[in-house]
């Protein structure tokens, strides 16, 4: 089955992380973390990531500080943002920058999430 993708979900929100990971743990492997600095150092000692989903309002450091840390040392891994806002400047200039592929709105919808990341990971 295609539990061989191994996806990276960072919210600062325990319930948000508990939804994501009954939504999709049947279909991929789900590792979540309640901030950016704990994904980075998980992301420094793995190897198999291929997605990273992050929100985009957490304290300390927001998802697009996240993510261009995050890309800097990771090129390969894909990036999403989910978010319960709407789109803003910042995350604006992410998608123009290709610092993310997409970003999605909370409440999320699995099969958009779902589908957007079959697509990415037949290219």
């Amino acid at each position: 089955m295609e539990k061989d993708t191994h996806i990276v979900y960072v919210d600062d929100e325990l319930i948000n992380l508990q939804v994501f990971e009954i939504n999709f743990e049947d279909k991929y492997r789900i590792s979540t973390f309640s901030s950016g600095k704990e994904a980075l150092e998980f992301l420094d000692n793995s190897i198999d990531i291929k997605i990273v989903i992050s929100d985009m309002k957490m304290p300390k450091m927001n998802g697009i500080e996240f993510i261009k840390k995050a890309k800097k040392k990771y090129p390969e891994i894909t990036f999403y943002i989910l978010t319960g806002f709407d789109i803003n400047d910042e995350i604006s200039g992410a998608l123009n920058e290709k610092l993310i592929d997409q970003y999605f709105r909370k409440p999320f919808d699995v099969k958009k999430i779902e589908s957007t990341i079959e697509e990415k990971l037949k290219q």
